[in-house]
């Protein structure tokens, strides 16, 4: 009797111990969280300017707006103008040519005396300026536009032209509509005089009968 006591109460409190150990096994684990990084910042890109001319060649005389974008807001821009003679020959001389085939202009340098070759822009609050400018010379003209303050630059190109002459009139470009304008009231002429025998021929024939 005394023993089955001891063996019930041993049973007893082993039962008592091994509760809360099921318990807290069946208690559902917290999974360990994948580790993350924070958030990065974009990298950071430099903003570029933009440097653009209305017409890409005009003739001498006309007027071209330059306009930039991307500059520093409410800072002044310089603006530097580039000439480069057109490939063609002055009147008079023949084009030279280098060893590689391509050809070097022979224009004087007296018609560089022009507009100024140093411009400056005020941008606005955005780093936008418009600019108009008239060139005075012919040529291959490259605009270089830089922020004093932001140091941004850019570049456009321009095509000038000479302007269009009018043909020359020489006495062979009058002479030939004379030539022919002569020979065609010759021609009237002799039609006029053959009708006129013509209707003489049959008045008299006329009367003849």
């Amino acid at each position: 009797m005394r023993l089955s006591r001891i063996i019930m109460a041993l049973t007893v409190g082993l039962a008592v111990v091994a509760v809360p150990t099921a318990a807290g096994a069946a208690q559902p684990q917290p999974t360990p969280s994948a580790t993350t990084d924070p958030p990065q910042p974009p990298p950071y890109t430099p903003q570029l300017a933009s440097l653009t001319v209305n017409r890409p060649t005009i003739y001498l005389g006309e007027t071209v707006v330059l306009t930039g974008t991307g500059f520093g807001p409410n800072e002044t821009v310089d603006i530097t103008v580039t000439v480069t003679p057109l490939a063609a020959p002055a009147p008079g001389q023949a084009p030279a040519r280098r060893s590689d085939g391509s050809i070097v202009a022979m224009a004087p340098v007296a018609y560089q005396a022009s507009a100024p070759l140093t411009v400056t822009a005020r941008t606005n609050g955005q780093g936008r300026f418009t600019k108009s400018y008239r060139p005075s010379v012919t040529g291959q003209l490259t605009f270089t536009a830089t922020g004093r303050e932001s140091a941004r630059t850019d570049t456009a190109d321009l095509r000038v032209l000479h302007k269009k002459q009018p043909l020359p009139v020489t006495g062979d470009s009058i002479g030939t509509p004379m030539k022919l304008g002569g020979g065609l009231v010759g021609a009237g002429a002799i039609m006029l005089l053959l009708t006129l025998a013509w209707r003489r021929r049959q008045r008299f024939g006329g009367a003849a009968h």
